[in-house]
């Protein structure tokens, strides 16, 4: 019998990256630290700056990190033979599961997105472009189909990845407020997968005319 495959081993930059994604998540940019990076990392300063040239870079890494893994799961759904309001359902689930992926990221994003967008460089931005452009191909296709109203796909963008992104970075502050209205809410137990289902559900209605 073959010999089952060993893990991957973890590197001094996975850990550099796990740390700082940690710190950004928690801290926002301007106040994170490069040495509590450093320590949660178990490495010197040296060694973060070995493999990124500074915090910015670091940041910069994490966000194209998510946009990458994104962009890679849309363009595919976009490819697909698979009927248009399949590509919508399964459009919103590669997001989900690329924010499930990277906890750290919501918040990440919400404090950017707070902030006017001001560390996001070039290359992050063609990785916004190519999502949403994956987005438009499938409103098109739809659209050809009979299926699906023509929307602006920056807008229909929005009132997916704004939700998607306030629940998983909410995941605290609803058990909060669940203990707060003595287990009366439900928020604790609200599932990804209900969220998801209801994103699904609001996009295609918006497609098909009927919201």
């Amino acid at each position: 019998m073959p010999r089952p495959k060993a893990p991957p081993a973890v590197t001094s930059r996975d850990r550099v990256f796990a740390a700082a994604a940690a710190e950004f998540a928690a801290r926002g940019y301007a106040g994170a630290n490069v040495d509590r990076i450093a320590r949660a990392a178990r490495l010197n300063k040296a060694m973060i700056y070995y493999h990124f040239q500074n915090k910015l870079a670091l940041y910069r890494e994490i966000l194209r990190d998510m946009f990458q893994a994104v962009r890679a799961g849309v363009l595919q759904v976009a490819a697909s033979t698979a009927a248009p309001d399949d590509k919508i359902r399964a459009y919103i689930d590669a997001i989900a599961d690329a924010a499930e992926a990277r906890p750290h990221f919501p918040p990440i994003w919400l404090r950017e997105i707070a902030e006017g967008g001001e560390h996001v460089d070039a290359a992050t931005i063609t990785y916004v472009r190519d999502v949403v452009a994956a987005l438009r191909s499938i409103i098109e296709d739809g659209h050809r189909a009979g299926r699906f109203r023509r929307i602006d796909p920056l807008l229909l963008q929005a009132g997916i990845i704004a939700p998607l992104m306030f629940f998983f970075a909410m995941g605290r502050l609803r058990q909060k407020i669940e203990r707060a209205g003595a287990g009366r809410s439900g928020l604790s137990n609200l599932s990804r997968q209900a969220v998801v289902d209801h994103l699904q559900r609001v996009t295609l209605a918006q497609l098909e005319g009927t919201l």
